[in-house]
């Protein structure tokens, strides 16, 4: 049964002038010429992506887009119109998030995390940012502490909204980031617990000691990028140390503390010096 909106295995019957017929239960399919390599013959099987065109016909391809139908990813607005918007996928063709398939209106320059749907009325790929129904609640065999991906979803007033490992909803906090993030980033985190209802609670940083071996390393990097000084100390700005180290106040005089006891660097009114 061919796949639209996925990769799919087709064996090449032909060669036209225009390109390649592969074979496929919904009949003659064409792979245009651009897309043609030199080592493919007549009765390979090859692996190709099925879409529609610009006129509505069934088309392989073997440029790779970022996401098939039935995944989640974060996708580049390039254009909007009175009927929806249109984001870069990584094929020729971009692809369509009808007006009533929007979580809220999108700007050209802006990265959305969407669902990529077949929409079985029109029979055409599309893209769905009303993505809180797709989340899979059974996250019982998650742990804390267990690293994860995340891509950024939406602001909320106490932080922003994840998609974890694709699949999951989670909370990242405002007091649990230490580096600009918006709306349509991907980055690594950790869960630091996991509701009853199935979210997910979230940190960019390791808890524990991994979490101080690791800033440890940060900071006598930064140091040693600076000639061996920084202007910062254990009374320096909270906000300051999130800014210039991505850590917590906690963390950071957890770590300093650790590298004044252990000799490695020296404390004082003007900030942080590595000896030796």
């Amino acid at each position: 049964m061919l796949k639209i909106g996925a990769t799919n295995t087709l064996k090449i019957l032909r060669q036209i002038p225009f390109g390649l017929i592969l074979d496929s239960t919904e009949g003659d399919i064409l792979l245009p010429n651009k897309f043609v390599k030199s080592d493919m013959e007549i009765g390979q099987e090859i692996s190709v992506f099925i879409y529609r065109d610009f006129k509505d016909r069934l088309t392989a391809t073997t440029q790779t887009p970022k996401a098939e139908v039935g995944e989640m990813t974060s996708l580049m607005c390039v254009d909007t119109t009175n009927f929806g918007a249109f984001l870069d996928w990584g094929l020729d063709k971009d692809l369509l998030v009808p007006k009533s398939e929007m979580d809220e209106p999108m700007v050209k320059g802006r990265k959305y995390v969407v669902r990529i749907l077949h929409d079985h009325k029109s029979d055409r790929i599309i893209a769905s940012s009303k993505i809180k129904v797709f989340f899979d609640r059974e996250t019982a065999e998650l742990e804390r502490g267990q690293k994860v991906e995340m891509m950024i979803y939406r602001k909320t007033p106490l932080g922003y909204t994840v998609l974890v490992d694709g699949k999951y909803e989670g909370m990242l906090f405002d007091n649990q980031i230490f580096k600009m993030v918006r709306p349509g980033d991907t980055v690594n985190g950790y869960i630091k617990g996991v509701r009853e209802d199935g979210k997910l609670d979230l940190t960019l940083q390791e808890e524990g000691y991994q979490a101080v071996v690791n800033s440890t390393d940060d900071i006598i990097e930064k140091l040693e990028e600076a000639g061996g000084f920084l202007p910062y100390h254990d009374k320096s700005n909270a906000e300051e140390i999130k800014e210039i180290f991505q850590m917590s106040k906690r963390t950071f005089k957890k770590v300093i503390g650790g590298l004044y006891k252990s000799g490695k660097i020296e404390i004082d009114e003007e900030g942080i010096r590595l000896k030796g």
